[in-house]
């Protein structure tokens, strides 16, 4: 049930969502503060990242506590012991991405990728080398590439790598880059950082003649206090930058003795921003990345990045952002396409709702999370060897589901305010339309919602589907588990809902809202096609009842029925439509 779901909702996407082809063509070159391609073209590019792929962070599987990759990798094998932990991953790896994953993206509109990297598929740590000073490569992580390469260029998709995670570690963030802080991070062992080089020249000269590389992300996220460790760990007050600046200088020498072709990209110190010391740029053929979540999608809060690419005339492109509402993605995809930035969203695929695609769990695998978290007892090996190879299958693209509402939120929705169904809701003598399936459409077109986004870096506000569950607009919605069913909550006055209703037949109809105030004073009221408001009447009481509007005039074909809150806090699970004979 759950293949026939996604495989319908995936054609669904194509054909709601499909864009054509990139006229971008050739290696990928600067040119001023444009990324160009061979033919002088401004190409702005649309990607996503790959997170969760190579390198593992615990939010992606809701793991709690130390989400470190290693540790996580440490407490499955304790569970199954160490050959099936390896089957996992390489289960893991083998099904997270493959190529309907690369075909579908091109179908919804995104022309590049970005693969968040782990050293440790592509070489040895500096500890467990040989010989120290040399290096030992795996053909593991090559062949990935090259096998994610192929995919991208039968797409005419960019391909960026990205070096997610380095030898020893980037940064005191320690899930970001797998990093294990009782040994020397890539800061503090020359071995390191001597790995981290050799790493992109080999990387680079294996990919010199490959066009549809679209760059070479070199260091991502470095957040590293140089001066001042103790009080300022991840660098974000760092002035001198000169430690971070130096590698990547010599980063950039090693792939130019192979690759005088691609672009360099290159990330600041705290999570990408801080360029204090970096600048100016040391390549003709650089560009500059920055990543940006949780503050407003205002020109204000990207100046700092416009005053730098004026400054250094510079292309910058935002490498990383999203972990979002579908209000915040389309509010950023706005503003930085009209400020010629592209973008990489974060991630493609995670357990969670704010991504394309959303990994279910499995009662098994909730075990090993509870058991995990102290919560439940520890699971037999079987039960977790289970849950974790089924978590591994929920991985591929037909196993998942397929978020309409976030691809609708970053390809259509910033510049259309146009409203399309959600679902097919078809009313024939007798219908039932969920509340969940309100239009797809942005905040005041579809639907209305006062609290629709997180923005607490900027206010301190973490807004946005308070559930987190079945849809990533504002609305908050809930789960039912006994019902399997969801339903809209936590609704407050001046809030409203679309919906598109499919009448077979033009006639009069009687509604049932099926409704919960959660306070005793409520009302809320109905309009059809713009026309002929009706209150409905709230009984005092709290607790599930059915709300009945009589004598609804609906015509034959598309209806639009709103919901408003006028006044009162309450839930809405779904609306019945009954004709009257």
């Amino acid at each position: 049930m759950l293949h026939l779901r996604s495989t319908c909702l995936l054609l669904l996407s194509l054909l709601l969502l499909a864009h054509p082809d990139s006229d971008a063509q050739g290696f990928l070159r600067v040119n001023g503060k444009q990324i160009v391609n061979e033919k002088g073209q401004n190409v702005l590019l649309r990607g996503v990242g790959l997170g969760g792929w190579m390198l593992q962070e615990g939010y992606m599987l809701r793991v709690n506590g130390e989400g470190m990759q290693h540790k996580i990798r440490s407490r499955i094998v304790e569970l199954i012991g160490e050959d099936s932990t390896k089957a996992f991953y390489d289960a893991w790896l083998a099904n997270h991405t493959r190529k309907v994953d690369i075909d579908s993206m091109k179908a919804w509109g995104f022309n590049s990728v970005r693969l968040p990297m782990h050293y440790n598929l592509y070489t040895l740590s500096a500890e467990q080398e040989p010989e120290p000073g040399k290096q030992t490569w795996l053909e593991k992580g090559f062949q990935m590439t090259d096998k994610l390469l192929a995919w991208c260029k039968a797409n005419k998709i960019y391909l960026i790598l990205d070096l997610h995670a380095a030898p020893g570690g980037q940064g005191n963030d320690l899930n970001i880059a797998d990093r294990d802080p009782s040994k020397p991070s890539l800061w503090e062992s020359e071995g390191n950082r001597q790995k981290t080089v050799a790493l992109w020249r080999k990387l680079a000269e294996r990919y010199a003649n490959e066009p549809w590389i679209g760059g070479y992300d070199i260091l991502n996220e470095p957040n590293w206090g140089f001066a001042d460790l103790k009080n300022d760990k991840n660098g974000l007050k760092e002035t001198g930058n000169q430690p971070l600046k130096q590698l990547m200088v010599d980063i950039t020498k090693a792939i130019r003795e192979v690759d005088n072709k691609h672009i360099i990209i290159i990330e600041g110190n705290g999570w990408g921003n801080n360029y204090n010391g970096i600048l100016p740029p040391w390549d003709k053929n650089m560009v500059l990345s920055f990543h940006k979540y949780w503050n407003f999608n205002t020109q204000d809060a990207i100046k700092h990045i416009l005053q730098t690419r004026d400054t250094y005339n510079v292309p910058v492109w935002l490498g990383e952002t999203g972990e979002n509402s579908n209000v915040w993605f389309t509010e950023a995809v706005r503003l930085l396409e009209t400020n010629n930035i592209g973008w990489a969203w974060w991630p493609l695929k995670k357990l969670g709702n704010n991504n394309p695609m959303q990994i279910p769990s499995n009662k098994e695998y909730d075990k090993v999370l509870e058991y995990w978290a102290g919560k439940g007892p520890k699971p037999t090996a079987v039960e977790a060897w289970k849950g974790l190879m089924e978590l591994a299958a929920a991985t591929k693209l037909e196993n998942t589901v397929i978020k309409r509402d976030v691809l609708d939120a970053l390809f259509r929705q910033p510049f259309s305010r146009a409203t399309i169904p959600f679902k097919k809701n078809v009313v024939r003598n007798e219908a039932i339309v969920k509340a969940v399936d309100y239009d797809l459409g942005s905040n005041g077109a579809a639907y209305f919602d006062t609290d629709t986004a997180d923005y607490h870096i900027s206010n301190g506000s973490r807004g946005g589907n308070r559930g987190r569950v079945y849809r990533n607009d504002g609305v908050d919605i809930a789960a039912d588990p006994a019902n399997d069913s969801y339903y809209v909550t936590n609704s407050e006055a001046g809030e409203w809902l679309q919906y598109t209703i499919d009448v077979v037949k033009a006639g009069n109809y009687h509604l049932k809202l099926n409704c919960n105030p959660a306070k005793e004073i409520a009302k809320l009221s109905v309009q059809v096609n713009g026309n002929g408001t009706k209150q409905l009447p709230v009984a005092s009481t709290t607790g599930w009842q059915s709300l009945e509007v009589k004598d609804i005039t609906l015509k034959k074909g598309s209806n639009s029925l709103r919901i408003y809150i006028d006044e009162g806090e309450m839930s809405i699970r779904d609306i019945q439509f009954t004709a009257v004979e």
